[in-house]
């Protein structure tokens, strides 16, 4: 084949190959990944209550304390409370509830503070892992032994914030039998039943 024949084929292969790349970049679409976060209106996570921020918040530890979570205080005014569900079938499940208390912006005679409580669940299953046992033998060293020794570990493999308004409800009305006064603006959406293991 004369030099300028192949030339031209070769030419001719580079720019079928360079198209077919251009083409191949146009037609990759990205990814239409839908929204999981809407913010809606309801007063799902969020009271007022005619106390001060503090007040509030240590109603909200004897609420948590009441129903078994271990809590840890933050600050005066913000803590958390986690407690462990064990399910069948190696499944386990961690709750953990944080609660910040907040003056409110516009202050009056009855809404004094903000309590806003957010939960997460955390899921975890038991995996089983094996290693070969390995002895030590004099001079000759580290001598791997043909049996193994299981190691179980719980493995994270979940994690959900609680949306289902009942669930904060039930908190709500617990919080209020620790205050003085009850708290305001109630969820406006009609709770579904509560999140599995939860016990609010």
């Amino acid at each position: 084949m004369p030099l300028s024949r192949y030339s031209r084929a070769v030419q001719a292969i580079v720019s079928a190959v360079f198209l077919l790349q251009l083409w191949g970049c146009a037609s990759v679409k990205p990814p239409s990944g839908r929204l999981v976060e809407t913010f809606d209106a309801t007063d799902r996570f969020a009271r007022t209550v005619a106390v001060e921020p503090a007040q509030a918040c240590e109603a909200a530890r004897q609420a948590l304390l009441s129903q078994g979570y271990v809590v840890s205080t933050v600050q005066e005014t913000e803590m958390r409370g986690r407690k462990n569900f064990e399910v069948p079938s190696g499944h386990h499940v961690e709750m953990e509830i944080r609660v910040v208390c907040t003056a409110n912006a516009r202050p009056d005679a009855e809404r004094r503070s903000n309590v806003f409580v957010s939960a997460v669940q955390e899921h975890y299953e038991l995996k089983k892992s094996s290693n070969s046992a390995s002895v030590g033998v004099g001079a000759l060293g580290s001598v791997s032994l043909p049996f193994a020794v299981g190691n179980d570990s719980m493995v994270k493999v979940a994690s959900e914030t609680v949306t289902v308004p009942r669930f904060y409800d039930r908190f709500f009305e617990i919080l209020d039998r620790f205050l003085e006064t009850p708290s305001k603006l109630p969820s406006d959406e009609v709770g579904l039943g509560l999140m599995p293991y939860s016990e609010f």
